[in-house]
């Protein structure tokens, strides 16, 4: 299992300095904090149990931080874009099943650093997402020198994918997202539809079932490895429960993670499957969800379960 708890916790604070200096040049204020982890090892460790040797692999791992800013939320989401704005920093690792000695048919090692901005506003009553992540990839990510520096200090098995990794490159990588919200007896249906171009190009559409009022007349964002629907600004009033789920299909042309000119199929449709539960109290919001992934590439033996653990701090 990928063990960063003290990344975590370092990235955390490195990234949400940087969001806050970054995000006040725009005359607005913060609404909202949200800190994110995603983990095999809390998914895949805690399903399947670590003894089956199937952590820190694939999917592996992301962290990173959204600030959500503006001049002021009302409760719903503004007619104007650029009056909500969110802004993405990011750090995530992709790998092989074997860090050691790699197999030449699993996938390569990629480590990326995102950082973007996107807005949210509503539109003919639908509520719409869109915006673009810069993305850096391979060895001048230095993701991999951090990797390997934490194995050998927590004194894990070694990290040799220096030979087996996407290249160096730096992309811009746009996403789009357009969603209604139903009201139903005991919660609240989702339906989207979001199209993604840059480092991997793909159309997904699925759903996202809220139980609960933990949440309402708040803002919600889409955790971007799993799915996940987690907290991003919150009423004084919010406390207690919400239950989320949710399901999409992708239909993926292309990932610069997965090169055709290195040998790669990208598996033309991906499922994702999750599930969580988030509690809110004082100005805080805790959020944890467990989501399965299906096959990516076609040497992929079987799908994963990634964990994601989210805070929001409300401002």
């Amino acid at each position: 299992m990928m063990s960063i708890s003290r990344l975590f916790g370092a990235a955390f604070l490195c990234l949400g300095v940087i969001a806050q200096t970054a995000a006040a040049q725009d005359g607005h204020k913060t609404l909202g904090l949200t800190s994110f982890f995603a983990n095999d090892g809390i998914g895949d460790g805690i399903v399947k149990f670590p003894s089956d040797g199937a952590n820190d692999r694939w999917r592996s791992a992301g962290v990173g931080v959204h600030a959500v800013r503006g001049e002021s939320w009302s409760g719903s989401l503004p007619m104007l874009p650029f009056e909500i704005i969110e802004y993405r920093f990011r750090l995530e690792v992709m790998a092989p099943d074997n860090l050691r000695r790699p197999d030449s048919d699993d996938r390569l090692f990629a480590g990326s650093l995102w950082a973007g901005a996107h807005t949210h506003l509503a539109w003919r009553g639908f509520e719409v997402t869109a915006g673009a992540d810069l993305v850096i990839t391979g060895e001048q990510s230095g993701v991999r020198r951090l990797q390997a520096n934490i194995y050998d200090w927590l004194g894990e098995s070694e990290v040799n994918v220096e030979d087996h990794q996407v290249d160096d490159g730096i992309y811009l990588h746009g996403t789009g997202e357009l969603a209604k919200t139903l009201a139903i007896g005991w919660g609240e249906l989702r339906p989207f539809f979001e199209v993604q171009a840059g480092v991997e190009n793909l159309l997904r559409v699925g759903a996202d079932l809220t139980v609960g009022g933990l949440g309402q007349g708040g803002l919600r964002i889409r955790e971007p490895i799993t799915g996940q629907r987690i907290a991003s600004i919150s009423t004084i009033a919010d406390g207690g429960w919400s239950f989320l789920a949710g399901a999409d299909v992708a239909f993926v042309a292309r990932s610069i993670f997965l090169p055709e000119s290195r040998g790669y199929t990208v598996e033309p449709m991906r499922y994702r499957l999750r599930a969580g539960a988030n509690y809110g109290f004082a100005n805080r919001n805790l959020f944890y969800g467990l989501t399965y992934m299906s096959e990516e590439f076609s040497a992929q033996t079987e799908g994963q379960f990634l964990g994601t653990i989210s805070l929001m701090r409300r401002f």
